[in-house]
């Protein structure tokens, strides 16, 4: 079992900038594939970005060059920095763990950029 809590939510103006976080807890963070998605009302939820245990990443083309992921395993968290922030970003996003047939979600944290 892996329990996912994300923070760092919120309103921010276009252009602007947000660190969301992802802390795991309940068994070997380390082992498990973590990944952001996003899900826009009306909208099909979406991979944003990945990484894999061994640190390779993988990014929507809508966030190349805007957004990183990253994760401290010592920490048992994955982060994304959201920089260059646009309205189409807006979004509830949701962190992920998937390792082998399983995998986990967390609640989901709101993301608003507007002026």
């Amino acid at each position: 079992q892996l329990q996912l809590v994300e923070s760092g939510g919120g309103l921010v103006q276009p252009g602007g900038s947000l660190r969301l976080s992802c802390a795991a807890s309940g068994t070997i963070f380390s082992m498990y594939a973590m990944g952001w998605y996003r899900q826009a009302p009306g909208n099909q939820r979406e991979l944003v970005a990945a990484i894999t245990s061994y640190g390779a990443t993988h990014y929507a083309d809508s966030v190349k060059g805007r957004f990183t992921i990253s994760r401290d395993n010592a920490k048992n968290t994955v982060y994304l920095q959201m920089n260059s922030l646009k309205p189409e970003d807006t979004a509830v996003y949701y962190c992920n763990a998937k390792r082998g047939s399983g995998q986990y979600w967390g609640q989901g944290t709101q993301v608003t950029v507007s002026p």
